[in-house]
């Protein structure tokens, strides 16, 4: 083979080798840009995947806390359902008493009438505390401004300073929480000063 041949011949070897590297070059380019369309696609899909978590878990989050504040509200409704029912009932309680402090447990002719008023109210308040209704009768208990109502203030020999020394008129609760708070006379202590006029 003369030189000229064999030039031909590496000529086209060498363009097809070229030809060949080129063609090599353009597929690993393509596959490049392939790989960073589709690491980009995959990063849109985790990115899109990750707020769709958030938003499920915050969907969750939100109904189980309307499932609580939903449970809460039938609880509250179902314990003081009773409270309007209860403050009609008050006013009867509070006449029933009336009618014990008008009658005379001594007299025979007013005895059996306060024995009858004093059953009628044993049981009415009994059938009352079933459903959580508690009287609040303070008598020589702290002065406590969240279940009494100061009427006023007065000295007293025998009660310590903020003392209820007496009750005007009892409170009541329905399940812990105050329907009425009781009407009270509260010691400011010391020992009693008459007032010159």
């Amino acid at each position: 083979m003369s030189n000229e041949s064999q030039n031909q011949v590496e000529e086209v070897v060498t363009s097809d080798v070229a030809a060949d590297e080129a063609s090599l070059m353009d597929e690993l380019t393509q596959a490049n840009f392939r790989i960073e369309e589709l690491e980009q696609r995959l990063a849109e899909s985790e990115t899109a995947l990750a707020e769709r978590k958030d938003v499920e878990m915050r969907a969750a989050a939100e109904t189980q806390n309307i499932r609580t504040r939903a449970a809460k509200d039938v609880e509250q409704a179902r314990k003081f359902a009773l409270e309007k029912f209860v403050n009609e009932l008050l006013p009867v309680i509070d006449n029933m008493e009336r009618a014990l402090q008008g009658t005379n447990p001594e007299d025979e002719a007013t005895k059996s009438i306060y024995e009858g008023v004093e059953l009628t109210m044993k049981g009415f308040l009994t059938s009352v505390e079933k459903f959580g209704v508690t009287q609040v009768n303070p008598l020589g208990q702290p002065f406590n401004p969240e279940h009494h109502q100061a009427i006023g203030m007065q000295p007293s020999a025998e009660y310590p300073a903020n003392t209820v020394m007496m009750v005007m008129q009892k409170g009541y609760l329905l399940n812990g929480r105050i329907l009425r708070p009781a009407m009270v006379m509260v010691s400011q202590g010391g020992e009693s000063v008459d007032v010159e006029a």
